[in-house]
């Protein structure tokens, strides 16, 4: 006799209700929104007046909760903006394989550890994958948004426009459960401080010494520079490495000065968000590489 998981995770959407916390159905034994697309919308019912997205439809009430649960196992989504959540998501490494990468959790700790300030206690529930979920109440001044990886290697946050997937759900590897009942906690105001969006930084465009180096070395540096500066969140690291080594080749054959490729990329990588130590240990790993392995100017 099989179990019949629809109860349970109905249980699960009330009691995530009775927090204030509204939720949306998600797939059964999987994480997207069970709700309807722009493309599909029925123009009714909620989306009488025009499409509503998944966040503007999330819940607390528990009729409508009853209503939507009925038709169907899904998984909980907890819709972390309408419920005043910043959740920081402790991820477990994608590649198992690699036993030397830090998961969320051990970066998390560490990041508490370097700053002076003690490991939140706060409501935590356990991901399907082994990470943790640490919930927070929003302060109700902040405007804070998703994150990926602002705090950390592994480590996200969802509030305004995200959602996490709520104790209780089930997918093929693994179930949702809470390990820390503790309440939620207010989001300490070191972590505010990190996750507060920071005003951007002004950059021109880059201006180098008409005697610094050849035409074609400044213009490769300023077109890796302006990649540096668009890198997506996760790779912003990884570009500056790839950029940095692109232009290394210039520097090998005397077209222009290392140190003004150090301080354009330098500057260019500090604008993107990464700090001035990152910077500094990339851009110098990355040069070094490039010099070395450069071809005679004939042979490139």
């Amino acid at each position: 006799m099989t179990h019949e998981p629809r109860p349970a995770l109905l249980r699960a959407a009330l009691e995530a209700a009775e927090h204030h916390w509204a939720v949306i159905p998600l797939r059964p034994n999987d994480k997207p929104p069970a709700l309807h697309g722009a493309a599909s919308c029925p123009g009714r019912g909620d989306c009488a007046d025009g499409h509503r997205k998944w966040e503007q439809r999330a819940t607390t009430d528990p009729d409508r909760i009853r209503t939507a649960w009925t038709h169907g196992p899904f998984n909980v989504g907890i819709a972390t903006g309408p419920s005043g959540l910043v959740v920081i998501d402790l991820d477990m490494p994608k590649d198992k394989s690699n036993a030397d990468t830090p998961c969320g959790v051990t970066t998390f700790k560490a990041l508490c550890e370097r700053t002076g300030h003690p490991v939140p206690i706060t409501r935590t529930v356990r991901t399907a994958s082994g990470g943790r979920h640490l919930y927070f109440t929003a302060p109700a001044e902040a405007r804070l948004h998703n994150t990926a990886g602002a705090l950390g290697p592994l480590i996200d946050t969802r509030a305004r426009g995200g959602y996490v997937v709520g104790a209780g759900s089930i997918t093929p590897t693994g179930r949702y459960e809470v390990i820390d009942t503790a309440p939620v906690a207010v989001l300490p105001e070191w972590l505010l401080g990190l996750l507060q969006p920071k005003a951007p930084r002004k950059v021109g465009p880059l201006r180098l010494p008409a005697v610094s180096g050849s035409r074609a070395a400044q213009a490769a540096l300023e077109r890796e520079c302006a990649v540096v500066r668009q890198a997506p969140d996760k790779q912003r690291n990884t570009t500056l490495n790839r950029c940095a080594f692109k232009v290394g080749r210039f520097v090998a054959w005397g077209d222009i000065p290392r140190h003004v490729v150090e301080e354009a990329f330098q500057a260019a990588g500090e604008a993107r968000g990464l700090t001035a130590a990152e910077c500094r240990a990339t851009i110098r790993s990355a040069l070094d590489c490039s010099i070395r392995k450069a071809r005679p100017r004939d042979a490139a």
